[in-house]
């Protein structure tokens, strides 16, 4: 169980960033019930290091925390073209080697990749970086349409906000969807996000569509999961045709309408399966699946069974 965080810092580092581990991992809402770590700031050469805007923070940690740590994060290096200190990659090289998990912001994946640790592995980060990551480092297979990639021991996630979807993420697969949404209710943003990157890429959108519309029909059909609603049916109370509906929806979230609804149905029944004491059946009527849609998806997305994921995470005792 992850009980230890180390995040990397280094002169320039982006305070968002820094923020974004600090509000997940460095916080302390075990009042409220949620997980806490021991978290800790790490460099090369710790002392007062000033970060992308100038603002000075004090590192008192050296490398052996972050090799120490079950989970060591990097979350930018935006000098792609400039090596770590070799100290860096042999501590992140340690921390793997003992089994730790490594996660990265943004261009963190040109330091992880420069430690060898996504040599062979499919990874991700900034669509503008991307082909330079590739062409770099030709053993990674690199993604740059998605959010994040999850690779087991390694987790790489695209510009600096993805690393909210990834950090989101890794509590989900650590502590269950309750603990993982309830994080991401305290900061206000969306437990999960659909879509990948070609939502943020530039490009030209029809603004035919209205974007409050879309809000709040999304907002109508968590309160509808339960029932029978169809792409079809979303379309009509959008006041489109299924196909400019279609669209819009696309070039606003990044994924198809089925998926997203998919998708809402199936964090709906990690919630259930986590809290609730009905049987597998009733929960896939309450999400507006039957058993085998059920049981289908949430293997293809979890990678365990809804009754597999109950025994992991139920706390109904």
């Amino acid at each position: 169980m992850l009980s230890s965080v180390a995040v990397l810092a280094y002169p320039g580092v982006s305070t968002f960033g820094l923020g974004v581990t600090a509000e997940i991992f460095g916080c302390d809402h075990s009042a409220e019930g949620l997980p806490c770590y021991d978290y800790t700031l790490t460099a090369a050469v710790p002392g007062v290091i000033r970060t992308d805007v100038g603002l000075p923070i004090t590192v008192e940690a050296g490398l052996d925390r972050l090799s120490a740590a079950d989970l060591g994060i990097v979350v930018c290096w935006d000098q792609t073209d400039v090596l770590p200190p070799p100290a860096v990659l042999d501590a992140l090289r340690a921390l793997a080697g003992r089994g730790g998990r490594v996660l990265s912001h943004c261009t963190g994946a040109f330091v992880l990749a420069a430690a060898g640790l996504l040599d062979g592995r499919r990874a991700t980060t900034h669509w503008q970086w991307a082909a330079e990551l590739a062409s770099r480092y030709p053993s990674i297979d690199v993604d740059p349409s998605v959010l994040y990639v999850d690779d087991g021991q390694v987790i790489t996630s695209a510009g600096t906000a993805a690393g909210i979807d990834a950090c989101l993420h890794l509590l989900r697969l650590e502590h269950g969807a309750a603990v993982a949404n309830a994080v991401a209710r305290r900061m206000v943003v969306p437990p999960h996000r659909d879509g990948g990157q070609a939502q943020y890429v530039p490009v030209l959108i029809d603004e035919a569509g209205d974007t409050a519309t879309l809000a709040a029909l999304h907002e109508w059909t968590l309160q509808h999961l339960h029932e029978p609603v169809s792409v079809a049916d979303l379309a009509a109370r959008a006041h489109m045709s299924p196909r400019t509906f279609a669209r819009q929806f696309a070039a606003r979230t990044g994924t198809t309408p089925r998926q997203w609804l998919i998708s809402q149905r199936l964090m709906r029944a990690q919630e259930l399966l986590e809290h609730a004491n009905s049987s597998v059946q009733q929960i896939a009527a309450e999400c507006g699946l039957t058993p085998l849609m059920l049981r289908r998806h949430f293997t293809r997305r979890c990678g365990t069974t809804p009754q597999a994921y109950r025994r992991t995470f139920s706390q109904t005792g």
